[in-house]
């Protein structure tokens, strides 16, 4: 890096609804692969915005994740999220071997398995919301619910725990310094969790996902204690936190672009297609995730990253880049976008995603084919959005019909 190289101050704080971080654009445009400095962390990073960096970076084994485990890198919260065991901070072939196993509890086919049954739940939630009469919460009926128990059910967690799971896991995704010694107790929670339930589904296996993973065997080898442990931790964190934001984000973007959901009612086939583009269009987070390390000098279009350095990508800016899609900020239902970033790229890619779509299909479709008069039951700017964490969503959905 040469001395005159700018350097960012990227506190990556915007909290105005689901506006798109002015801040990332102006990087997209006029700084696509950037020095930064962020809230928390040691040093600088480079961030990498524009898409095809981002899927260069994503799937080149030259950018590992491992390669930081012992590291202060920078990043969004005070305390690291990941933990050191954790298959997100894996690099292959390690990652390959634990990705194998739980990639067979969400395959196409035992998620569309889950399809009748996530139908029902999501009747049962939105007849209690139809019961409670207009105007009513989206979030505490709906949004807050289905993806919770959705994950809970596939790894058979106890009904009366998972509002404990749930707080600890906001409590993770906290970006202020006081909230430090909250994450980490949080963290601890939640890993003293899913040690004892965990070797409990070892001892006395069902048939869920969990005891299929604790019994699962790499060769002659058990995935080891802590490993599954914290597979356990990420499984229930990552498989609820998205799709509960998602839920709530989607219905609002969509009822707040009349002439778009005028289409989708119009053209309910529409929907999986219109999804895509909702999860391409919505900055649903703050900032950056997980960084990688560079393990050797690379090129990133003519840019050289020197062995050590930290580099972040950003899966928002990416999905806004104008040089991969048109009019990247415009809400187009009908433009089709399945090779968007919301669930990530490469090596890490989300192992969930089709559960997520499967029910953000559900979800959307079944809300808005049983409230055709759905609409806000208070003006946009009375929506109170949550600007304490890593995830951007309202914090109540007041909605009529």
């Amino acid at each position: 890096m040469s001395p005159d190289t700018k350097v960012w101050h990227c506190p990556f704080a915007h909290t105005n609804g689901l506006e798109f971080d002015p801040l990332l654009a102006q990087l997209l445009n006029e700084a696509p692969i950037a020095r930064i400095r962020m809230p928390h962390g040691e040093g600088e990073a480079w961030l990498v915005t524009r898409y095809e960096d981002v899927r260069f970076v994503t799937t080149d084994r030259r950018f590992s994740r491992a390669a930081g485990i012992g590291r202060d890198l920078p990043r969004m919260t005070p305390a690291p999220i990941a933990q050191v065991e954790a298959i997100n901070l894996m690099d292959p072939p390690e990652h390959n071997r634990l990705r194998r196993l739980v990639a067979m509890g969400f395959t196409n086919r035992q998620v569309e398995r889950q399809r009748s049954t996530t139908q029902r739940v999501v009747d049962g939630f939105l007849d209690e919301m139809t019961e409670h009469g207009a105007p009513a919460d989206l979030v505490q009926f709906l949004s807050s619910r289905l993806p919770l128990r959705t994950i809970s059910e596939l790894l058979d967690i106890p009904a009366d725990d998972r509002a404990q799971l749930r707080s600890w896991a906001i409590a993770m995704m906290a970006v202020g310094v006081p909230d430090r010694d909250a994450a980490n107790a949080a963290k601890k929670g939640l890993r003293e969790y899913f040690s004892e339930l965990t070797a409990q589904r070892r001892r006395d296996p069902g048939d869920d996902l969990l005891s299929g993973l604790a019994t699962a065997r790499d060769g002659d080898e058990l995935l080891d204690e802590k490993e599954l442990a914290v597979l356990g931790m990420v499984l229930l964190v990552t498989g609820h936190d998205t799709t509960t934001y998602q839920l709530s984000n989607i219905t609002h973007t969509l009822l707040t672009h009349p002439e778009q959901l005028a289409k989708l009612r119009s053209e309910p086939d529409l929907l999986p297609r219109a999804l895509e583009e909702l999860l391409r269009y919505i900055p649903f987070r703050q900032g950056v995730g997980i960084a990688r390390v560079a393990t050797e000098d690379v090129d990133i279009d003519g840019v050289p990253i020197q062995a050590g350095d930290v580099v972040h990508v950003s899966y928002l800016a990416a999905n806004r880049d104008p040089q991969m899609y048109e009019r990247p900020d415009e809400l187009d239902l009908e433009r089709g976008t399945p090779n968007h970033m919301a669930f990530g790229y490469g090596t890490h890619h989300c192992l969930g995603s089709h559960l997520a779509r499967m029910e953000l299909q559900v979800a959307i479709g079944t809300l808005l084919n049983r409230f055709p008069d759905l609409r806000l039951a208070v003006p946009e700017d009375e929506i109170d959005w949550n600007t304490g964490s890593i995830w951007r969503y309202p914090t109540a959905l007041p909605v009529a019909w």
